[in-house]
């Protein structure tokens, strides 16, 4: 079994070579990256030694038009919810700001409704 630091690495190295490659391009400010796990987190390790199957999931946005750090609090890890990270963002909200500022669509037609968008976007 793979473990969460070594798909994590792998996830890293990935991106960071991606990211490289299109900045030689001279493509990197028409780029964003938006990754989203459809498991939720668990603050503590689980038997097989990961975090999934909990609630609350990490969303990146990676990219030169990205507006860089940790939107939305830091999760507390003494408000839980049975165990698990509590969501403090709706990803519909980072979809909508995608969708609406950076792809030009209509967030509303894709989503069902409108959805609050996060800064996250420069």
């Amino acid at each position: 079994m793979v473990s969460q630091e070594a798909l994590l690495t792998n996830f890293s190295n990935a991106v960071g070579a991606f990211q490289k490659e299109i900045e030689s391009l001279g493509q990197a400010d028409n780029v964003i990256v938006l990754t989203f796990s459809e498991f939720g987190r668990r603050s503590y390790e689980n038997a097989s030694g990961g975090t999934d199957h909990g609630a609350a999931a990490p969303m990146f946005l990676i990219g030169t038009r990205v507006k860089g750090g940790l939107h939305g609090p830091i999760p507390n890890l003494t408000d839980l919810n049975d165990g698990d990270l509590k969501f403090a963002i709706d990803f519909r909200e980072v979809y909508a700001a995608t969708l609406d500022q950076w792809i030009g669509g209509d967030s509303e037609t894709v989503l069902g409704e409108k959805f609050q968008h996060v800064d996250a976007l420069a």
